[in-house]
């Protein structure tokens, strides 16, 4: 992580024993049909990144689903080998996306295709029409049972954000026509809702989302610690005009823009550990302590899906 946040450590810290709640092979809770959460993360980032809200969402009930975003995320493997394609697949960014803006328009359309693909999947999973994954694995006991594709929401950081409400606004129906307005809410988490700037530095057009508004429940959730909040405020204001009262706005205090990950809870222990300094922290997640901003975001995330998916009592 630290080729994208160059913030972070390089060294001393093993990512990969961080401990969470989650674990493989966790049985499917009995009780019905759940509504469906897609998760995307931020440019560069990976799923696991966003652990801690996708285990406290599951924890009240709904079924969470998140993406590793191909030549995005940092590094993606491949649950199968294929001729002509590596196994691992590292991220093609050296920068952030929105200085290019052909890359940024390419990202966000690639992304809205990664969430319809994921829906179509599911799809076939509720419908019995599979029951393996990729590599062949049999999908935990009880969970095609357990997804309610009737009623699914979508989440995101940065640009997981913009492909939150993008991928709503656009995906009316699914293959063969079979279903209509799959998604029904989503969260944008601090998500340009336009073009990146062009060449000449002139602010590019606003996404169809943000141009013509949407008829379902749109939620956007901000810190006030986003170095880019500036440049955003003239997507997320022209979305908020559009009358019908479908999209509000909520802004965490104390934080910036990495504050909606697992950095959160990571990075000031890093800085207590002196792996990173206090501007470091401040740059990336804020200057509010974890006890502060984790369940500030939980609750964000929960607030814009309790109302209108509810998970089963």
């Amino acid at each position: 992580m630290p080729r994208v946040h160059p913030e972070l450590p390089s060294a001393g810290v093993d990512w990969a024993a961080t401990r969470t709640h989650a674990h493989l092979g966790a049985p499917v809770l009995r009780g019905g049909r759940r509504p469906v959460l897609l998760y995307s993360p931020g440019g560069g980032d990976p799923r696991g990144l966003g652990t801690s809200a996708a285990e406290e969402m599951a924890s009240h009930g709904w079924v969470v689903v998140c993406v590793d975003h191909p030549g995005d995320a940092v590094a993606v493997e491949f649950p199968v080998g294929r001729e002509g394609r590596r196994r691992v697949r590292a991220t093609v960014f050296r920068g952030d996306p929105r200085a290019d803006a052909g890359l940024f328009r390419t990202v966000v359309e690639t992304r809205v295709a990664d969430v319809r693909f994921v829906l179509n999947e599911l799809e076939e999973w509720a419908g019995g029409g599979r029951s393996t994954d990729a590599a062949g694995r049999p999908a935990p006991e009880g969970l095609a049972r357990a997804l309610d594709l009737r009623r699914v929401g979508v989440y995101g950081h940065s640009v997981g954000g913009t492909t939150a409400a993008q991928a709503m606004y656009e995906d009316r129906s699914g293959p063969r026509g079979r279903h209509s307005r799959r998604i029904e809410a989503a969260v944008d988490w601090e998500g340009f809702l336009d073009q990146a700037p062009d060449a000449s530095g002139r602010p590019g057009e606003l996404l169809p989302v943000a141009r013509y508004g949407v008829d379902r429940p749109l939620l956007l959730v901000g810190t006030d610690g986003f170095q880019g909040r500036t440049e955003m405020e003239r997507s997320w204001s022209a979305m908020l005009s559009h009358p019908g009262g479908r999209t509000c706005r909520q802004r965490i205090g104390g934080a910036a823009h990495w504050v909606f990950t697992d950095l959160a809870a990571m990075v000031p222990q890093l800085q207590d550990a002196g792996l990173m300094t206090a501007e470091g922290r401040k740059r990336l997640v804020g200057a509010a302590g974890p006890e502060v901003s984790v369940p500030a975001v939980r609750r964000s995330v929960r607030a814009g899906f309790a109302r209108h998916l509810p998970p089963p009592s």
